[in-house]
């Protein structure tokens, strides 16, 4: 789309009507973009050609609408984080990746939906109500970025931000047949993320969260992680972006991919392990050397270290006599998963244990994936799941106590939807998924392609590589 502005193809008052014209024929089924200032989108497009005609080019993007998830500042315009106190605030100021954007030349075309302050896998709030899945209104795009991903799967949008703390880029992905990038933690500002709702002077969410795009290319993730990627002088978190030189490029026929299809005994779908199957066989017949190998992970320990470092860094703040009855009345229910788990009493010591153990997991996959160029796994033991109300609400969040049935086996919702994602946010490795194959009834089944920590570039080369070589990508019918 930026080529084709900038060749004259294409004006973008064209492309961003054209897009609007999508968006009223299709979001009304799908209610994947929730917020949008089209007055605005169309007096930057208008100031977009104007410019090009002056031989001016703002960036990249030049003229390309685009959307980013409701937890984003975006200038004088609604950022709700799908929280009902928050559903008329506005901000006045743009989070680091809407700025980028931005500067970059993109013109901010609406927000996507997004569950109660992210913390589902699926996408419904009491605001903007339930986002559905193109693929199949009766199922889920996955949450948290469920918004984002639907409308990049179903052309509202060519590329939407998010973000990431248990598989919220990457689930949904999955769900959709979109590309997902999960950036290596600290390579993408957080500055602007949830205005309104986390007190910057007490930042708390210091780990294992990262904000990254969707797309419909790995082409189109590279060029939006470039833009949105390095530091800020605001996240004094975020490290610079590490090079990646031509002459270290590699070619699929030199690769050592490392391959998984079972964390701790958790059972994946028949369609999962024939998808799987048949992108081993794949990169075999390319000349990849392909081993399954699971690195050396105890996997319980894992997910109950992820879980407690979640609950320390997000329910800190949790008044003291609430705090008290959830650990008092909730351990039937915490107990159902090793993901589910509260500290209490919070301490210092605590918290600084369970870093410890973190950074334990963190140098254990780093040493793993050292020997590996890429390492390939399922994002979720299913494809997309029927829309699957919650059994309670408890604190405005959901609470699912049903199972989800894999293959014959009972798991718990949170196990069967975030088991095989949320190591990766545990140990901070980025993570690229692609769209790798189709259930019988046409369902997109995506994969995990988990590379080194601060080789994002080198990740996404491989990524592409190997996206080209399995060619699973296709639009959902009628869009």
């Amino acid at each position: 789309m930026a080529e084709a502005i900038q060749k004259g193809e294409i004006t973008s008052t064209e492309l961003v009507e054209a897009h609007l014209a999508h968006i009223y024929l299709h979001n009304p089924q799908l209610n994947a973009i929730v917020i949008m200032d089209e007055e605005a989108a169309l007096k930057r497009a208008a100031e977009a050609d104007r410019a090009l005609a002056r031989g001016i080019v703002w960036g990249p993007l030049h003229g390309v609408p685009v959307t980013v998830k409701d937890h984003f500042a975006v200038r004088n315009m609604r950022t709700t984080n799908a929280h009902p106190e928050l559903s008329e605030q506005i901000t006045l100021f743009d989070a680091t990746v809407v700025e980028r954007l931005k500067a970059a030349g993109a013109i901010i075309l609406g927000k996507t939906n997004l569950p109660f302050v992210g913390m589902d896998l699926q996408t419904n709030n009491a605001i903007f109500g339930r986002t559905n899945n193109p693929w199949d209104l009766d199922r889920t795009p996955g949450g948290s970025t469920g918004g984002g991903a639907a409308a990049v799967a179903a052309g509202l949008s060519p590329i939407d931000i998010g973000s990431d703390l248990g598989g919220s880029l990457r689930l949904p992905a999955h769900f959709t047949g979109t590309y997902s990038m999960k950036p290596t933690e600290n390579t993408v500002s957080g500055y602007g993320s949830f205005p309104g709702l986390l007190n910057p002077d007490e930042r708390s969410v210091r780990h294992m969260a990262s904000f990254g795009p969707i797309a419909r290319s790995v082409d189109d993730l590279k060029r939006a992680f470039e833009i949105i990627s390095g530091p800020d002088g605001k996240d004094a978190l975020v490290m610079p972006l590490a090079p990646y030189p031509i002459e270290d490029r590699k070619r699929i026929d030199s690769l050592r991919i490392a391959w998984s299809n079972n964390f701790g005994g958790i059972p994946i779908s028949q369609e999962t392990r024939d998808t799987m199957d048949v992108l081993v066989k794949a990169l075999s017949d390319a000349g990849a050397t392909m081993i399954r190998e699971n690195p050396d992970i105890h996997f319980d320990e894992a997910w109950k270290t992820w879980g407690e470092m979640v609950n320390m860094q997000i329910m800190y703040n949790q008044p003291g006599h609430l705090r008290f009855f959830t650990f008092l009345f909730g351990w039937s229910y915490r107990a159902q998963t090793p993901l589910l788990q509260m500290v209490y009493p919070l301490s210092i010591q605590k918290y600084l244990q369970v870093l410890s153990r973190r950074d334990h997991f963190v140098a254990g996959f780093e040493k793993f994936i050292s020997d590996w160029d890429v390492f390939i796994c399922p994002v979720a033991t299913v494809p997309a799941i029927e829309h699957y109300p919650p059994d309670a609400i408890r604190s405005n969040l959901p609470v699912y106590t049903r199972f989800i049935t894999v293959d014959g086996h009972k798991l718990n919702y949170y196990t069967a939807l975030s088991a095989y994602t949320v190591p990766f946010n545990l140990t901070g490795h980025p993570v690229v998924t692609i769209p790798a194959g189709f259930t019988p009834d046409g369902l997109p089944i995506g994969l995990q392609i988990v590379g080194k920590r601060w080789k994002d570039l080198e990740l996404l080369d491989i990524a592409g590589m190997i996206d080209k070589t399995v060619g699973a990508y296709r639009p959902p019918d009628g869009y």
